[in-house]
């Protein structure tokens, strides 16, 4: 039966271009997973977006002596064309800076103040001395009052996990310049979080077979909830829609609180978009869909604690509701699923850095290695559970013994030798028993590597598809097909078999290569869209007269690929296939390319 499946990807700031450890979180797993529901029957609806409010973009901004919104126009556009040129099939990449998004966050926003879960409350607030300006939390860095980390930021510890706030911090700094901030008194709207500490304790005490790194930081989410603000000091951001803060030149929604909402006012815009506005409700007003949510380590706590809660009090369904209260405008919303949380990306065992030179931006990966490469490396070699190191190394190996050598080399010799000898699919006769086995192998992959993308468990998936392909070039180098030019009916069975085990893992790496999953379709006579790619396509804003507004999508239902054996048909044409990966340099593994060298220290 299909299924509705939300796959909600982790926003990107627009502040700069997107480096390989960026998207090993939230790009390509969550792209991997998509495709293989796609190809498995469900219906899919993938969203995210950049996030462009808040503080990161001012900064941005003033370093470039430009505009926060021309600045985030800059980088979307740029991030868009990285995120295309990897074939991430979203449904729609959008911004936050859309009047959709504003007026989706206002109702949110409206839902929770009716039913008594936001309040007012006075603090004190960072401020820069040398400019006057807001100090978000995320902006103060000091010592943990609890665990004594330094470097924790003044909304939470990313050691201890709990929360905090920026005048607890012991020597709080700013990250923007160093200086002491100052802090004064300003009134704000706080999510009250402790409301929903029974709610949320007993939803997440039912997520148990989520991935163990997001289950242990969990833990710790409900034992320390306080309020937390979701309004700023600021001229950048969405609008509080209240009489005595909605004129207010430096009030605006906290970039977290209108970030998470994202997820759902993108879903709101595909269905404006798709000439059905109310198409959404299937994923987000139906019992029976399912969503998963996808991202690095370090926003855990805004998808399992602070979206979950956002989501309960529209819904009316907190520890208490205030009379009047209830259900919001969009009617019951579904909580998350999964949080498909992935570890860091890191080189020499620290986080990519661009203000420390550790960073290999998405577009010289693309320009000189191609997309599949990158994404190979991230599903069978990145953090999917464990902080992973980075090394070109690994990278040169991989690609050279397992894609070129390995699949690459397979799918050349069993095409060129079916082309040689008899110019198209040939027909199979009298299989033997090691004919059988190996077509059995194949075909029993499609159900375990299958059951490993439903559970986001990309490295076990792409060990069970090359599993296959080894076997294949064994099977191959065991029946030695060269060898039988006097006995073509063996030969021809012979390269068949070795033909469709070629289809059928293709099939099976296709979530993972989808470019060269094409173009093996057509090496084997296929025409049309095997595997669709994203668009990325400029589109007038929906509220906003003049705007004009870059995103992604695609027209992936017509695609051919699914995911089973399909017999392949005898008879058709095959042509001389070229190269499917390019062996690289071992030398790069020693060096690194010119625009990332490896720094030996």
């Amino acid at each position: 039966m299909s299924t509705p499946v939300l796959t909600a990807v982790a926003w990107p700031y627009a502040n700069g271009p997107r480096h390989i450890g960026h998207v090993s979180g939230f790009g390509v797993p969550s792209d991997v997973f998509s495709r293989y529901q796609r190809m498995a029957g469900n219906r899919v609806l993938m969203v995210s977006g950049t996030d462009e409010h808040g503080t990161p973009i001012t900064v941005q901004a003033d370093k470039e002596n430009s505009t926060p919104q021309l600045t985030a126009d800059k980088y979307t556009r740029q991030i868009g064309t990285d995120l295309q040129g990897l074939g991430l099939s979203y449904d729609l990449f959008t911004r936050t800076t859309t009047g959709n998004h504003a007026e989706v966050t206002q109702q949110i926003f409206l839902a929770l103040h009716r039913n008594g879960y936001v309040v007012p409350k006075t603090t004190r607030g960072a401020i820069s001395p040398s400019t006057g300006r807001t100090l978000p939390d995320r902006y103060v860095e000091g010592t943990c009052p609890i665990c004594g980390y330094d470097g924790a930021r003044g909304d939470q510890c990313d050691n201890c996990g709990n929360q905090l706030d920026a005048a607890e911090l012991i020597n709080p700094k700013s990250r923007i310049n160093g200086e002491t901030p100052k802090f004064v008194e300003t009134e704000h709207y706080f999510l009250d979080l402790p409301a929903f500490t029974k709610t949320l304790g007993d939803w997440l005490g039912t997520k148990t077979d989520w991935r163990p790194n997001v289950l242990n930081f969990t833990k710790n989410l409900i034992d320390d909830m306080r309020p937390r603000p979701i309004t700023r000091d600021l001229d950048w951001g969405v609008k509080i829609p209240l009489d005595g803060w909605r004129d207010q030149p430096l009030k605006r929604f906290y970039v977290w609180f209108d970030a998470v909402i994202g997820y759902f006012s993108a879903s709101v815009e595909w269905a404006r978009r798709s000439g059905n506005p109310d198409a959404w409700q299937e994923w987000w007003n139906n019992a029976d869909a399912r969503s998963y949510y996808f991202m690095g380590k370090d926003n855990i706590t805004f998808h399992a604690q602070i979206w979950p809660a956002l989501l309960f009090g529209h819904n009316g369904e907190g520890d208490s509701v205030l009379p009047g209260g209830g259900v919001g405008k969009y009617g019951k919303l579904h909580l998350p699923d999964e949080i498909v949380s992935s570890e860091f990306l890191t080189m020499s065992g620290s986080k990519f850095s661009t203000s420390r030179g550790r960073v290999i931006y998405v577009e010289d990966f693309l320009r000189d290695f191609g997309p599949d490469t990158l994404r190979y490396f991230i599903s069978v070699a990145g953090p999917e559970t464990q902080d992973t190191d980075f090394t070109w190394d690994e990278f040169v190996r991989r690609t050279n013994f397992e894609l070129a050598n390995e699949w690459g080399n397979l799918v050349n010799r069993s095409i060129s030798m079916a082309h040689k000898n008899v110019g198209a699919i040939p027909r199979p006769e009298a299989p033997t028993a090691a004919d059988e086995e190996l077509k059995a192998l194949s075909r029993k992959a499609f159900d375990t590597a299958g059951a490993h993308l439903a559970r986001s468990r990309f490295k076990l998936a792409a060990a069970e598809a090359m599993k296959v392909v080894t076997a294949a070039n064994k099977y191959l180098s065991d029946q030695e097909p060269w060898k039988l030019k006097d006995d073509p009916t063996r030969r021809d069975t012979v390269l068949h078999t070795a033909l469709q085990v070629v289809s059928d893992a293709n099939t099976l790496l296709t979530p993972f290569l989808p470019h060269s999953a094409q173009k093996v379709h057509e090496a084997l006579g296929g025409t049309g869209v095997w595997a669709a790619q994203p668009e990325l396509k400029e589109v007038d804003d929906l509220d906003i007269d003049g705007r004009v507004n870059p995103i992604l999508t695609g027209d992936y239902a017509s695609e051919q690929a699914k995911w089973e054996s399909k017999p392949i048909e005898v008879g058709t044409p095959l042509q001389k296939p070229s190269p499917l990966f390019t062996k690289l340099d071992p030398a790069l593994g020693e060096t690194g390319p010119e625009w990332a060298p490896i720094i030996k220290e």
